[in-house]
């Protein structure tokens, strides 16, 4: 089995691992609701997509205990 000759260096170690990253989701507030969304796609929470309702977002009822 091949073995390493000499050690990385720490600066390569770490170009190596600059794409091992988490994307931050860029959210923006939707304009009906004000609650925050991914951007291009309809909100979740009321149905409106740029001012228009786009959809209907059934509420879920809360259990009683």
């Amino acid at each position: 089995m091949a073995v390493p000759k000499r050690r990385h260096s720490k600066s390569r170690r770490d170009k190596k691992r600059t794409h091992k990253k988490l994307k931050v989701n860029s959210l923006i507030k939707c304009s009906h609701c004000s609650r925050f969304k991914p951007r291009h796609k309809v909100c979740p929470h009321c149905g409106y997509y740029k001012g228009k309702k786009i959809i209907e977002v059934k509420r879920k009822k809360k259990e009683q205990k």
